[in-house]
């Protein structure tokens, strides 16, 4: 639960990421793609995945993404997170 939307989904991994093969994306509820499609594996660390956000409002959005670490594992996840309205 989240008291401000975020700029950015930031997700770190226990191994090196392969970037070519590592995507995120997140969805609204009603399964609008609320990202700028720019996901992209940090130089400074090839553990951290991340994708530039919209503008979002209160409510609740699944982030969904699929890597391939350097030494070829695969990891396919979704989990939920939600805004909250302002007071």
């Amino acid at each position: 639960m989240l008291s401000r939307p975020p700029e950015r989904a930031q997700l770190w991994f226990s191994e090196r990421l392969e970037p070519a093969f590592s995507r995120v994306a997140v969805w609204s509820a009603s399964g609008a793609q609320v990202d700028r499609g720019d996901t992209r594996v940090d130089t400074d660390d090839p553990k951290q995945l991340s994708v530039t956000l919209r503008a979002l409002e209160p409510g609740t959005y699944t982030v969904r993404y699929r890597v391939v670490s350097v030494d070829g594992h695969v990891v396919e996840a979704a989990f939920s997170f939600t805004i909250k309205p302002a007071r």
